[in-house]
């Protein structure tokens, strides 16, 4: 099962897409429609805090969700704490095409300082 919150921030300046639960095969088509409410958004940070595995559609889904931020003039960047889900995205290349910080004031930061994000 996923949960998937939504919501701005106090100050308006970005969202915050935060889903919690495994990201997989089964879950990938309400990930992938939350990330889609968001591609106009133009600042967001996807928190992957509560995802304890995410497979490769899973990953799929957040690269395709990305890209089509991004072809919106957006930014995007994915705060994540997790130890296991930080060495995946390390080891596939993933933050070498979106910052991947490890707390949320970095990555909000993050969305002001880099412009390809």
């Amino acid at each position: 099962m996923l949960d998937i919150e939504s919501f701005r921030n106090e100050a308006g300046s970005y969202h915050l897409l935060r889903p919690t639960g495994e990201l997989d095969a089964y879950t990938v088509a309400q990930f992938r429609e939350a990330l889609a409410e968001h591609a106009t958004s133009g600042r967001l940070v996807v928190d992957l805090c509560g995802v304890p595995f995410i497979d490769s559609a899973g990953l799929g889904a957040l690269i395709g969700g990305i890209r089509r931020i991004r072809e919106n003039e957006g930014r995007v960047v994915v705060y994540c704490n997790g130890t296991t889900l930080l060495r995946l995205l390390h080891t596939t290349g993933f933050d070498r095409i979106v910052p991947v910080e490890e707390t949320l004031e970095a990555a909000v930061g993050a969305l002001d300082r880099d412009p390809d994000a």
